[in-house]
């Protein structure tokens, strides 16, 4: 990521610029390709109150650039705020790329799933569902009865999706 800091009106000191690069630095942990970053510290004077401005601009591929403006009466505090407004976008950015209601491929999500593990459960295997024309309830009840699984999902004829199990004391219950 190349960065540029600039002061305007305003004579940047190294603390100062340490400040703004490690607040940089922690952009960095929403993994997305950001080519440019550039600060614009200012200081303002309007009807005798100081103040401080800070902008930040974040070029990222494939993406339109971010900007953030922030004002305050303290530098740091500026920045801090201009930082957090940025962390917001980025990290939802970061939500529509890596989260399944983003575009995220199914098979990686799929690979993900495969690898967590939940305490008291051993193992969870994905699966797609199949979709079926409606069905009776008896027409449910022969498949269920006829496989060696412990419930069937089904569309009934009302497109209510429905579900029949089996019970522990050799009954079936339905949904």
């Amino acid at each position: 990521m190349n960065i540029s800091i600039v002061g305007k009106q305003f004579e940047l000191t190294e603390p100062i610029k340490n400040y703004i690069q490690d607040a940089f630095d922690t952009l960095g942990k929403y993994n997305l390709d950001i080519i440019s970053a550039r600060c614009v510290v200012g200081a303002d004077e309007k009807q005798g109150k100081k103040g401080f401005s800070a902008e930040f601009s974040l070029n990222m591929a494939h993406k339109d650039t971010i900007v953030v403006r922030q004002k305050d009466k303290d530098l740091y505090a500026a920045i801090d705020l201009a930082i957090e407004k940025a962390s917001k976008v980025l990290r939802r950015e970061h939500d529509k790329k890596f989260t399944v209601k983003g575009k995220a491929d199914d098979k990686e999500f799929r690979s993900r799933i495969g690898e967590e593990k939940i305490e008291g459960v051993e193992e969870i295997v994905p699966m797609e569902l199949e979709i079926y024309k409606p069905l009776e309830v008896e027409e449910a009840l022969d498949k269920l009865k006829s496989s060696d699984k412990q419930f069937y999902v089904f569309n009934d004829v009302d497109a209510k999706m429905r579900v029949i199990y089996k019970r522990t004391d050799g009954t079936f219950g339905l949904y």
